[in-house]
């Protein structure tokens, strides 16, 4: 075999792709597996956006390539949509910039912005990809820390300490993944002074505004935001449209020409269909969120029975998909994890999958109907 890239080589599979092969293999051997561990939306999306979408098929030019900064009117939409729930005024011009889903962007971010041997702050507990792009891009990963009794937000006086000479870029995400912290004004006024004090890209990850959260926020709404901040969103959670693959960077229009150098040159344009579904999605009235909210509720209720049964305690004002809880003292997260597996065929995820202050928490996903979690309730 020709050997592999170098920068293979500190990057592993991601968790979920292996965990996800184990829990095949289970299930094809006849075990009963619920899967509590993936945030992977099973409701639907909204029915005028998939009508929307079946109907656009048949629209002239709907098979051919598509613009790289997708439709204009998506791009319209989205700021409407960030006027009407975040309070922020966008240009759809050039201050939006549609994406094949959220995950797409970090990548894109990252190769814009960052040289190897470049430093980036990524939080511990956090979403394991940016890492993983961090060293795919032969960048250094530098984690700060993210405790519980400090709610779940970065320690500002701790940074300062730190030489970040060579840090081009911050990576947030309030409400935070996985732990559902919010952060209160107060924080986003410091990070962006942060980052223009130090000359550093704020990089808001921001897919859960919408789900158990009564105030959603956008970085973006703050003073300054736009000289050293990007924003990137999600139709996945927030409109049951994972598959889809719609996301949705906003900034300045200088931050978003770098990155729309990147995308160019990897994709050609998001499919006609898709870019009309998710026109009428961002239409969606008030009640959709009421509705979706109320289905989540009920099954974090759930949840937390389930998590109370394992012997674990919860933060009843977390939002998010998730749940986040702790272990009783002196028990691994992996360990725990595994034995909840082997003994009662649920799969849960491990706090450590999202770093080292992961470790003595496990991550329970709301993603399943409630029917799935009393059964899971039931084993325990």
């Amino acid at each position: 075999m020709i050997e592999v890239a170098n920068r293979l080589k500190h990057v592993e599979e991601y968790y979920f792709s292996k965990k996800l092969r184990e829990v095949a293999f289970l299930q094809s051997q006849g075990k009963p597996i619920i899967n509590l561990g993936i945030g992977s939306p099973d409701l639907e999306p909204p029915f005028k956006a998939t009508m929307l979408l079946k109907d656009s098929l048949d629209e002239e030019g709907a098979n051919k390539y598509q613009s790289y900064q997708g439709l204009p009117e998506l791009r319209e939409e989205i700021a409407n949509f960030y006027k009407k729930q975040y309070k922020v005024n966008l240009s759809g011009q050039t201050e939006v910039l549609p994406l094949l889903g959220s995950k797409e962007g970090i990548m894109h971010i990252s190769m814009a912005f960052l040289n190897p041997r470049d430093e980036v702050l990524i939080p511990n507990p956090g979403y394991p990809t940016y890492s993983a792009v961090t060293k795919l891009l032969e960048a250094k990963p530098v984690f700060y820390d993210l405790k519980e009794d400090n709610h779940w937000l970065p320690d500002f006086v701790a940074l300062e300490r730190l030489d970040l000479r060579k840090v081009k870029i911050m990576w947030i995400s309030y409400p935070h993944m996985p732990t559902g912290a919010n952060a209160p004004n107060k924080f986003y006024d410091e990070v962006i002074a942060f980052g223009r004090r130090h000359n550093i890209l704020i990089v808001n990850d921001n897919p859960y505004s919408f789900i158990l959260n009564k105030k959603p926020i956008s970085i973006m709404r703050y003073n300054h935001a736009k000289e050293v901040c990007l924003e990137l969103n999600s139709f996945s959670k927030t409109f049951n449209m994972a598959g889809w693959r719609v996301g949705m960077l906003v900034g300045s229009y200088e931050h978003l020409s770098a990155v729309l150098k990147v995308k160019s040159n990897m994709d050609s344009g998001m499919f006609y269909a898709v870019q009309k579904g998710a026109i009428e999605a961002l239409k969606c009235s008030d009640m959709w969120f009421v509705s979706l909210n109320s289905v989540y509720e009920q099954r974090r209720e759930l949840v937390w029975k389930l998590a109370e049964a394992l012997n674990c305690t919860y933060d009843e004002y977390a939002t998010g998909m998730f749940v986040w809880a702790k272990l009783p003292p002196h028990l691994k997260s992996e360990e725990f994890t595994d034995l909840v597996l082997k003994e009662h065929s649920i799969f849960i995820t491990p706090g450590t999958v999202f770093g080292s202050n992961g470790e003595g928490y496990v991550r329970f996903s709301l993603c399943s109907p409630e029917e799935t979690i009393k059964e899971a309730i039931a084993r325990v």
